[in-house]
């Protein structure tokens, strides 16, 4: 038997565009692996303020189970989730799986699979200051975006003590595609 997903290729040709499309309400979590989920639920307790609203504890199924519904080896257990809820807007599922063997670095934001979050704060260039003073590795930056499709962003790059990339993002007003109408990004300060 192949494992999920192999042996299918997707194509927005085999799509009948007559049909209707799901009706999607929003992004309700964003879930990633952890090596430590004790280290990795106080840091974004600690530095992002974020609640723990559930926790799972060991997840009691089969090898069939995990292959076939989560793409995973049979071997591999998930031993923990925690979902955490940080400000307005999407909830933050963390894993922490058994039965991997070696750990492999985590991919960079240029490799395909590799990702970031991001976080709105009031004031990116004072949450930076806070963060390099509670000893998080914080990139350089802040950096502010003064023209195209970004002017008046604030962003800046850091690194969770496992190594996942992560962000804080601020804005002063309307950022400079909107000078042309049509749809908005989603704020979680506004809540549209």
């Amino acid at each position: 038997m192949e494992p999920p997903g192999e042996g299918r290729e997707w194509s927005a040709a085999k799509v009948d565009r007559r049909e209707e499309n799901l009706k999607i309400f929003g992004i309700e979590h964003i879930g990633f692996t952890v090596p430590n989920l004790d280290e990795a639920v106080s840091f974004f307790e600690t530095i992002f303020g974020a609640v723990t609203v559930m926790t799972t504890g060991k997840i009691d199924v089969d090898g069939t189970f995990m292959r076939s519904r989560l793409g995973v080896p049979e071997h591999c257990r998930i031993e923990n989730i925690k979902v955490l809820r940080c400000g307005n807007g999407s909830n933050i599922e963390l894993f922490e799986y058994s039965g991997e063997g070696t750990e492999e670095a985590l991919k960079r934001n240029s490799q395909p699979g590799g990702f970031h979050v991001a976080f709105q704060v009031d004031d990116a260039v004072s949450a930076a200051e806070r963060l390099r003073e509670r000893g998080v590795d914080v990139l350089d930056g802040p950096t502010y975006v003064d023209a195209g499709a970004m002017k008046g962003l604030t962003w800046l790059y850091l690194r969770a003590p496992w190594g996942q990339f992560l962000e804080i993002v601020s804005t002063t007003g309307p950022l400079g595609y909107e000078a042309d109408g049509g749809p908005k990004l989603w704020s979680p300060v506004s809540g549209a």
